[in-house]
């Protein structure tokens, strides 16, 4: 309830009112993710897991997936951007004593970001700030391999990190331009970090679709409860990989 609440009240803080449509552009992209998540977990007694899954272990075990960004400028320099993904999928988890640790694992990142754009020439400079919505749900059973006994935990932990960055985009030609893109948050709010950091081309395919091209990673280190604890959750994990898009326009 609390997270829906800040929800609403950041989505109504940061939409203003579209009173002149004529004066705005939007973009809407949906895209995909070679998705590779690193990093280790830890939920209740079992801690240090290590968390490895790269994209071929992704497509084996994938359920569900979908990306989609979202943007909209005004002609004031003022926009807006909104981005959310998520994947389900089920893996084998390497244990630090051997063993295998058999794991559901959803993750939803969900961000909203009020834009300052800055014309600089052949080039635009965004300052960013807003909100990170980490929304994971984690079923896990290990062997006794590395506990003493079949155990299962299951630990839903949704959070939100404060983040502020910068997004430079510069034009090569007519129809290649280059994108490098850094934010940070968490410091502690929640998470103790979140970061992005990004860089790729986009292609004007048309006066409407661009070819979007970058590769991206995105890092968090998450703590709740005590160690030890039944309902202990701690995650630290970068998760990176090439995107590809196709940005429509409007």
């Amino acid at each position: 309830m609390y997270s829906s609440r800040l929800l609403f009240l950041f989505s109504y803080l940061l939409l203003p009112p579209l009173t002149h449509a004529q004066d705005w552009t939007f973009e809407l992209e949906p895209y995909a993710m070679a998705t590779t998540i690193s990093g280790d977990a830890s939920i209740g007694r079992a801690t240090g897991v290590e968390v490895d899954v790269d994209m071929s272990d992704i497509l084996e075990n994938l359920e569900l997936a979908g990306m989609l960004h979202f943007e909209a400028h005004s002609s004031s320099g003022w926009g807006v951007s909104l981005d959310y993904g998520f994947m389900d999928l089920a893996a084998d988890i390497s244990g630090p004593r051997g063993g295998v640790v058999d794991a559901n694992v959803r993750q939803g990142v969900f961000e909203g970001l009020l834009i300052r754009r800055s014309d600089m020439g052949k080039g635009q400079l965004d300052v960013m700030g807003g909100f990170r919505w980490w929304d994971n749900d984690v079923d896990v059973e290990i062997d006794p391999a590395v506990l003493p006994g079949t155990a299962v935990f299951d630990v839903a932990e949704d959070w939100f990190d404060l983040v502020v960055g910068l997004r430079w985009t510069s034009a090569i030609n007519d129809q290649w331009t280059v994108q490098l893109r850094g934010d940070i948050g968490g410091l502690g709010m929640e998470a103790d970090l979140t970061s992005t950091l990004a860089a790729g081309l986009r292609f004007a395919m048309s006066q409407s679709v661009d070819l979007d091209l970058q590769y991206k990673a995105t890092w968090v280190d998450y703590e709740s409860g005590s160690r030890g604890d039944p309902g202990y959750f701690q995650y630290d994990t970068v998760t990176h990989g090439p995107v590809i898009g196709f940005v429509f326009e409007f």
